[in-house]
């Protein structure tokens, strides 16, 4: 026998597999909303996905672009609005570890060991002051007097010393003799 043209073939293979498919239809009606539900959540989350690179990787390079703030601009108080400009001096806290030409001197006063050992405890008005953040000293600062708040500036210099606590104890102190 002789065979029947390509066209031919593929129309009764097409015609067969819809006949086919149409008994299976019914079964597959009722999983279908499910699985275009389905389908549609992942293309949304796909493309979430995307779209978040993209925005990350556009952070990369605009961050690259202009330099770290120290403060944010949002970071103000009232009490840097109202305050003057005008320098704190608070007197320097020994160096715990003297030198050999210090030494002598040191060992023999009994006020530069009194003085390390009241350094070496938290200050008395903020007990837990090495476990308190940045907001929550500022937070606690507007009850402290000027003396206290000078005793948490010689204790932060002598041990962590990071520059945005002394700068806002400075702050609050030249706040707190401008107001008095």
């Amino acid at each position: 026998m002789k065979q029947l043209p390509l066209p031919v073939r593929i129309a009764a293979g097409l015609a067969v597999t819809a006949v086919e498919r149409a008994r299976l239809l019914p079964q597959q009606l009722a999983g279908l909303p499910v699985t275009v539900v389905s389908e549609a959540l992942q293309l949304s989350m796909r493309l979430q996905q995307q779209v978040t690179e993209l925005a990350i990787k556009g952070d990369d390079v605009l961050a690259g672009m202009r330099p770290p703030q120290e403060e944010p601009e949002w970071a103000t108080f009232d009490e840097d609005d109202s305050a003057p400009a005008a320098p704190v001096v608070v007197r320097e806290t020994p160096d715990e570890t003297p030198t050999d030409a210090d030494s002598d001197d040191d060992d023999d006063d009994p006020w530069t060991e009194e003085e390390r050992a009241i350094l070496a405890e938290p200050p008395a008005a903020l007990p837990a002051y090495d476990e308190l953040s940045l907001p929550q000293l500022r937070a606690r600062l507007r009850v402290l007097s000027a003396e206290d708040l000078e005793e948490l500036l010689a204790y932060e210099r002598a041990h962590d010393d990071r520059p945005q606590f002394t700068g806002m104890l400075n702050r609050r102190i030249a706040t707190v003799r401008a107001q008095t």
